[in-house]
């Protein structure tokens, strides 16, 4: 069952791009932008990821910290980091525990072809723990997504 509005956000999110663990009491006081995206250097991704970074300090101003989850390694996180310059972290959830947790992995399908794979949905999480809100895929807009979050 995915995690839902009013839920409370799991404890621990996995670790980051550095092998660091990153823990929801991390951020406490500030609201969590918490997106799941499907894969690091692809066209979607990348400016979803872009425009998060552009307004990252209007992001800050607003209360809210950063964090993208993919299934890719802490080595492809670091080359998207790098290659992109983000200043937020990336968790590399390649066992999928956390995007199961929140349901943001199941079945795809492409061109006819099923597969699985990770949903775009990013969650707003508020300083007490609790997602209230959810932008779902078919809601997300890579391009405009930190003005979709404001």
């Amino acid at each position: 069952m995915a995690l839902q509005v009013g839920d409370k956000a799991p404890a621990i999110f996995g670790v980051n791009q550095d092998g660091k663990e990153i823990k929801l009491a991390d951020f406490a006081g500030k609201k969590v932008v918490l997106y799941f995206y499907p894969k690091d250097s692809t066209p979607g991704c990348t400016a979803q990821a872009c425009s998060l970074r552009d307004s990252y300090s209007e992001l800050q101003k607003a209360g809210y910290e950063v964090i993208g989850v993919s299934a890719d390694s802490t080595s492809s996180h670091q080359k998207f980091i790098a290659k992109q310059n983000l200043p937020f972290n990336l968790v590399a959830d390649t066992d999928k525990k956390l995007s199961e947790i929140f349901g943001t992995w199941g079945e795809k399908s492409m061109y006819g072809r099923s597969y699985m794979g990770m949903f775009r949905t990013t969650f707003i999480i508020d300083e007490t723990g609790t997602i209230t809100r959810i932008l779902l895929p078919k809601e997300v807009n890579t391009k405009n997504h930190a003005d979709q979050i404001l």
